[in-house]
């Protein structure tokens, strides 16, 4: 009897060049068991899921200043901060709205989970899409806008902002591939130095203004040319399109609401009281989001800071050297505030990388994206995800260029449809649960819907020539896409449901009759050892009937194989039968060939395609794959199955006949027979009091240790639940008899054991054992 683990065999298994690269650039891979969600305080939260949403007041005041002072001239600085007021009043009611979100839904998924609730998985689409455009946006805006402050600071480096926002895009990616977390004090700080950094400017502009002492900003003649238009016109209002015009920079400003909504998706992560705790957050992040947004377009009206064309120097870069002056002191806080909003920037461009791939993951979960959305990667990362987001992301970039201004009219049309989605549904989710105060709420979140789907409205119309065309194309696309998906999942679960009915006692069965007779087939197109492995693993499944078939596509070819079949006397154990097939429609003559096997025969027909695998690309050029063909021809037809038989044709001479001359000999070994001493406690126990699964014996009883590696539910025997455990040292089975499942016990869970051991199928197994699970150290 042995114990699960085998030991090793002269065969080599070489890892896959894909799986090497992933080594060295990704690292060691992780186990499931290493996934765990950290838990944030309302301080760390703060900071962590906070930097997306407080990093867009470096760039509202601006947005909107490019818009108004072209038109409105010097008037434009007046018309700032009723602007402002207007956005930041629309900030309070969102705020408000998604006040009741994270108090009702505290999962992550944020508008998506409650359009999901409330609308249904279809109208929740509209979410999705949205959301989904607004992750791909947020990256390339953040990112665009952290580079301008770097080249606000080094003016050198503006030929090169598109370069260098590809690069930080290319980081964050590779670091979220590796596994990278946001947690703690690593993220949370650029927020916080930001904060502290620009309230700095803050106060510091706001005294200076109060004691008449804030200058206003003077431009070289130079300077001047690279401006946004400014005319000394205060007759503007009058012109035509004025209010078109304010409706854009009203667009413009609404972007300083992005990133609201990342604390309604990231609500899971936060300590009990979860709901509470984020609320709590979300109120502290808008009243610090609002008080800097009002105090950059404050300073801004006084300095007069004005957008550059190229964007840069940015306007919080005017306003921090104007505020600071020009002395030393003046210099090293212009720089600090320039780092401090680069950091927050480039921090706020790696949220979507957290939130995108989750959320694509949820979708792909509810059948509207593919499943491989749903699969953790090398590093537990949602890889997938994440190299879906940097594609796009890139793609923008290099479409659009690295210009926050031109990258805005596919920014808020995504992140307000989100928006319309939270209140909607919420205002929804009032009136159907009518719970105390219930009218109130559902007030403001229908207010707050309905507002937002005016900015979007708004936008759409005022930025449709500019960019916004394309997403509100995408919009339906999208949509369509998705459901599109989701249709060809719904059908496969139907063709599940139609393969299968409930009988009267509840138990399910195959509504199609299963044959008693299976017929195997194996494909041969010449002799090889591809060929040979085939015949054997045939042997092994016991069929009714075993069939060599070799299709005649060439009357040469075929009788040279029947040539070799005699004088290798392979036809005393297996029988060739040669096929016609003059028209050299291979596919079809197989897929005929067995379907009348069904027929005749009622038998179910496998159908075993040897394929030689090749290593090197020079090698698989030099062959066709016809196996995959022939596989998915006859995947349609009822009662017949193909089987790949695989064979590596660089495996060492004589390597797979060793192997199976080493399993045959141990196949053939007695049963040990136990010893004396076998009874007597093992000298291995570990300092717990457990033995180490190599060390156990037949009929001791033993504690073990061990990871589940495999779980089994039923046997041959009846119902059961079969476990596979593993430690450093082996493997050992455990049998729970008439069981199927048992809470806790799952593949990758810990356990400890105790029981006597037997012997199950060859196996050492300990049936019915009292058990404990474990907490990983």
């Amino acid at each position: 009897m042995k114990n699960a683990s085998t030991a090793p065999s002269e065969l080599e298994l070489p890892e896959t060049l894909t799986y090497r690269v992933k080594r060295v650039l990704l690292g060691r891979p992780l186990v499931t068991a290493a996934l765990h969600e950290e838990k944030l305080s309302k301080k760390t939260a703060l900071g962590v899921l906070s930097s997306d949403c407080i990093s867009s007041s470096a760039y509202g005041s601006e947005e909107m200043l490019i818009m108004l002072l072209p038109v409105f001239g010097l008037t434009g600085f007046g018309l700032l901060m009723p602007l402002t007021g207007v956005v930041l009043a629309l900030l309070v009611l969102t705020t408000l709205s998604y006040r009741e979100v994270v108090k009702i839904y505290t999962k992550a998924g944020g508008s998506y989970v409650v359009a999901r609730e409330n609308f249904g998985p279809k109208v929740a689409q509209i979410a999705s899409v949205a959301l989904l455009i607004d992750y791909i946006v947020t990256v390339a805006v953040q990112t665009a806008a952290g580079t301008a402050a770097i080249t606000s600071l080094i003016p050198s480096l503006s030929p090169y902002a598109l370069e260098i926002s590809l690069a930080v895009v290319g980081v964050l990616a590779y670091g979220n591939l590796r596994g990278v977390r946001e947690a703690g004090k690593a993220f949370a700080f650029p927020t916080y130095f930001f904060v502290a950094s620009a309230g700095l400017v803050v106060l510091v502009g706001v005294a200076r203004e109060v004691f008449g002492d804030l200058p206003t900003i003077a431009y070289s003649a130079h300077q001047r040319h690279e401006l946004i238009g400014v005319h000394d016109t205060h007759h503007a209002l009058l012109a035509f399109g004025a209010i078109y015009v304010l409706m854009k920079a009203f667009a413009n400003g609404g972007a300083s609401l992005t990133g609201l909504e990342a604390i309604s998706n990231g609500v899971s992560a936060f300590k009990p009281d979860a709901g509470t705790n984020a609320r709590r957050t979300l109120t502290v992040m808008s009243g610090i989001l609002g008080t800097l947004v009002l105090g950059v377009s404050f300073l801004a009206w006084q300095t007069h800071a004005t957008p550059f064309a190229s964007g840069s120097p940015t306007v919080i870069s005017q306003v921090a050297h104007a505020v600071f002056g020009h002395g030393w002191y003046g210099n090293v806080g212009f720089v600090v505030v320039q780092v401090a909003t680069a950091l927050i920037l480039y921090t706020g461009a790696n949220t979507p990388f957290t939130g995108f791939p989750f959320l694509a993951s949820f979708i792909a979960e509810d059948s509207f994206l593919p499943r491989q959305l749903t699969r953790r990667g090398h590093r537990l990362a949602f890889s997938t995800g994440i190299l879906v987001l940097t594609t796009f992301t890139v793609a923008l970039l290099l479409g659009v260029g690295a210009h926050v201004d031109k990258l805005l009219p596919f920014y808020a049309i995504g992140v307000f449809t989100g928006f319309t989605m939270a209140g909607l549904g919420m205002a929804r989710y009032h009136r159907t649960h009518r719970t105390k105060g219930w009218r109130r709420r559902a007030f403001v979140n229908a207010a707050s819907g309905v507002v937002s789907a005016g900015v979007v409205l708004i936008f759409a119309v005022v930025k449709f020539a500019e960019g916004a065309w394309l997403v509100v194309l995408l919009f339906p696309i999208g949509w369509a896409v998705l459901m599109r998906l989701n249709q060809r999942y719904r059908a496969e679960a139907r063709s599940l449901d139609l393969a299968t009915f409930v009988r009267p006692d509840g138990k399910r069965q195959e509504a199609a009759p299963h044959y008693g007779r299976h017929n195997i087939f194996v494909l041969v197109d010449r002799l090889d050892l591809a060929v040979l492995r085939a015949l054997r693993y045939a042997g092994s499944l016991r069929p009714s009937e075993l069939r060599v078939v070799h299709v005649a596509l060439d009357d040469v070819e075929a009788a040279r194989l029947q040539k070799e079949w005699i004088e290798r006397g392979l036809c005393d154990r297996y029988p060739l039968q040669i096929v016609d097939c003059p028209d050299r429609r291979l596919v079809r003559v197989i897929t005929e060939l067995a379907w009348t096997s069904v027929v005749t025969d009622h038998a179910e027909v496998t159908l075993l395609l040897p394929r030689r695998s090749f290593r090197t690309l020079s090698q698989r050029l030099l062959h066709d794959r016809t196996a995959d063909r022939i596989a998915e021809a006859v995947a349609r037809i009822p009662h017949v199955a193909a089987t790949i038989v695989p064979f590596d044709t660089t495996l060492a001479p004589g390597a797979a006949d060793r192997l199976e001359l080493r399993r045959a000999e141990a196949a053939r070994e007695p049963a040990l027979e136990l010893r004396a001493d076998d009874r007597a406690p093992l000298s291995g126990s570990r300092s717990d009091g457990s033995t180490p699964i190599a060390a156990v014996r037949w009929r001791q009883k033993v504690t073990v240790r061990g990871r589940v590696k495999s779980v089994v539910l039923g046997t041959t025997a009846g119902r059961a639940l079969e476990v596979e455990i593993h430690d450093d040292t082996a493997g050992l089975r455990l049998l729970f008899m008439g069981r199927t499942s048992i809470a806790g016990i799952t593949v990758g869970s810990e356990i400890s054991a105790t029981g006597r051991v037997g012997e199950y199928s060859g196996h050492l197994a300990i049936a019915n054992p009292s058990y404990q699970l474990l907490v990983p150290a």
